[in-house]
């Protein structure tokens, strides 16, 4: 059984992967069961005829939702029975100085402190910077009296914040943590976000300033939902995005009601009035989203699998899928076999398939199977973008000739993200620094794959540039020296802190290049010049994947263990994973910090079930070389063992 938010289809590249997704498990197979479910959707027809499904809907909402909107000092109740959707609620009343009034000129401190403690708070914001500054600026002027609600669990929170941090901790949490405040957003790290939100389910924090995400990925309901202002960014809000929002307010169990207040200006009353009346936006395929990215990696994969070999073949296999269901609505004047046919030649360009992929001169070409070349084989088995397929070979072709080994660096640029780039543009006295700060085998390094010192000089100094220089590459081998300082390190503090970037985009750019590498490293295995890289990636792999002290690795394999914990175990005694297999969960409890009854239970079943998992792998190669032929000349044995 397999369960999907269905309106995700419609969100960019993951909704692209979704469909194909979903498009191959139903035309694969007949037993798998598919439940789809969403709160914001529109065209549940074209969804229906997608899926091949029954489509059950209700109304039915366990907690009422009060919509209001907030405009100076007046709430307004949505009201779509109303002229104008709106009705008069109430004037908000609550006094503030002028100082105040400076400060928090949407009366937050007001509309949050009409709920908290005593119930739960979200509050939204437009971008990561604002809510940590709605965090600070809250429990500025709160009450005294919050620090004592809770504050034995609060200040056990801020330590497991610190143990998770190698004793650091964010000065902003440090702050408003003891109000019961946090914020929430892709800045923090896994392990933070995930205690933050444990903490805010089990009551020991209130309220969460937090971004849009918040709303789609994690199930965080609250007494009020606040929105900060209708943009994301600077784009408005989309009607569906903005019932996800409202849609966390209201505690089925624990509360009765739950209500939303979005604040908005004077100026953007017409939009806001769109806003809360108008239908919610249809849900579209993603596969032609980004340059028809989508449908180029399906239709390589239907081929290197042989799902769909024939044109004809392929047709009836598009078909199915939701740009098929959808292909009058979303390709106007054109055949669906004539958008097929366009998306297939890009990759006859690149290399990656051969054959005939044109209808239009005979007939019977449409029966014509096509093949993956072996480039395109390699593509598809390491999941590679197929916008970097070209540069990823020539990449690996030009390192054969000067692969820099003397140190990880060279390697690791290798397997850096080319879709990271653009989320990061270099700090160049921090480059020109870094430079400087390394030995001669590493500054080899930086000249092999493009980057030279005198071009890192002058725009250190703000010269200008003469010499021509990639910026791509200039931009990669950044975020390489940030992912070799953590492969040295091992401290996302102290990188995010020489880097000026938050601790969040390092362990995503860790995690994405841990992937990577993998992609690589099966990209490699398909292609025989590059088996000179398979035992380096393998290795790279591994130590991505983890990035902690050798000796943390065989910890952070079980389930549940992540890098704090796992210095903790060490640190107890639990070196090993047959220690911690053969460990007593009431002993764990005893030894190790903030450690639950249920978490010492599930790491030593996860760390016995691994240990069972390792020993039957091993016993099976036994037994596999136990079956091997072994073909002695006995007579000859018998001489050497009579001599």
């Amino acid at each position: 059984m397999l369960q999907a938010k269905l309106h995700m289809l419609g969100e960019g590249s993951r909704g692209a992967v979704l469909e194909m997704a979903l498009s191959k498990i139903l035309y694969t197979s007949k037993t798998t069961q598919i439940i789809g479910m969403s709160a914001t959707l529109n065209n549940v027809s074209d969804l229906q005829h997608f899926l091949k499904a029954e489509h059950y809907t209700s109304n039915f909402r366990p907690v009422q939702l009060k919509e209001y909107v907030k405009i100076r000092d007046i709430i307004y109740e949505v009201d779509n029975k109303s002229e104008d959707y709106f009705t008069f609620s109430r004037v908000l009343s609550y006094k503030y100085s002028s100082n105040m009034e400076k400060i928090d000129p949407d009366h937050l401190i007001a509309l949050v402190t009409e709920v908290i403690p005593k119930y739960s708070c979200l509050v939204f914001c437009p971008t990561k910077k604002n809510c940590e500054n709605v965090s600070k600026m809250l429990c500025k002027y709160l009450s005294r009296s919050f620090i004592t609600l809770k504050e034995k669990e609060k200040c056990a929170l801020i330590e497991e914040l610190k143990s998770i941090g190698n004793g650091l901790m964010c000065p902003i949490l440090r702050q408003t943590v003891p109000y019961g405040l946090a914020y929430h957003h892709g800045g923090l790290t896994n392990d933070e976000r995930k205690l933050i939100e444990e903490a805010y389910s089990a009551g020991i924090l209130c309220l969460l300033t937090c971004t849009s995400t918040l709303a789609t990925g994690v199930n965080l309901p609250a007494r009020r939902v606040i929105l900060r202002s209708p943009y994301v960014a600077r784009d408005f809000l989309k009607r569906s995005q903005y019932k996800q929002m409202v849609g966390r307010a209201g505690r089925a169990g624990i509360d009765t009601e739950g209500e939303s207040i979005l604040i908005t200006q004077e100026q953007d009353k017409k939009l806001i009035t769109d806003l809360v009346s108008r239908p919610l936006e249809g849900c579209y395929s993603n596969l032609i989203h980004d340059n028809e990215k989508g449908i180029k990696d399906l239709l390589l994969s239907l081929i290197g699998l042989k799902i769909a070999q024939t044109l004809g073949e392929i047709v009836e296999f598009m078909a199915g899928t939701l740009l098929g269901v959808q292909q009058q609505q979303l390709f106007k004047g054109k055949s669906f076999l004539e958008v097929i046919e366009q998306a297939l030649e890009p990759l006859m360009e690149k290399s990656l398939i051969e054959g005939k992929v044109s209808s239009s001169s005979d007939e019977e070409e449409i029966y014509h199977k096509l093949q993956v070349t072996k480039l395109g084989h390699a593509t598809f088995k390491g999941s590679i973008d197929l916008a970097y397929c070209d540069t990823l070979n020539m990449d690996l072709k030009k390192s054969l000739e000067g692969l820099v080994l003397g140190n990880c660096l060279h390697l690791i640029y290798l397997v850096t993200p080319y879709d990271m780039v653009s989320q990061c543009t270099p700090d160049w006295m921090v480059y020109f620094r870094q430079f400087h700060q390394m030995d001669v085998v590493e500054q080899k390094v930086f000249s092999t794959v493009g980057v030279p010192e005198s071009f890192l000089t002058k725009k250190a100094s703000g010269q200008a540039v003469r010499k021509t220089v990639d910026g791509f590459v200039v931009g990669r081998f950044y975020l390489s020296l940030v992912l070799y300082s953590l492969f040295k390190e091992m401290n996302t503090w102290a990188v995010a802190q020489k880097f000026n970037m938050s601790r969040g985009f390092l362990q995503s750019l860790l995690n994405s290049a841990a992937t990577f590498c993998s992609s690589v490293l099966h990209f490699c295995e398909e292609l025989e010049e590059f088996w000179a890289y398979q035992a380096l990636f393998q290795n790279l792999t591994h130590k991505l994947s983890y990035c902690v002290k050798p000796e943390l690795v065989p910890l952070m394999e079980v389930s549940g263990i992540l890098e704090a914990r796992a210095r903790q175990l060490y640190k107890a005694g639990y070196k090993s994973l047959s220690h911690l297999a053969n460990a007593s969960p009431e002993m764990l409890v005893k030894t190790i910090e903030h450690m639950s009854r249920r978490q010492a239970n599930q790491i030593v079943s996860s760390a016995k079930m691994l240990l069972n998992e390792k020993a039957e792998a091993l016993q099976e190669e036994v037994e596999e070389l136990l079956r091997l032929p072994v073909d002695l000349p006995l007579q000859s044995v018998s001489t050497e063992t009579a001599h």
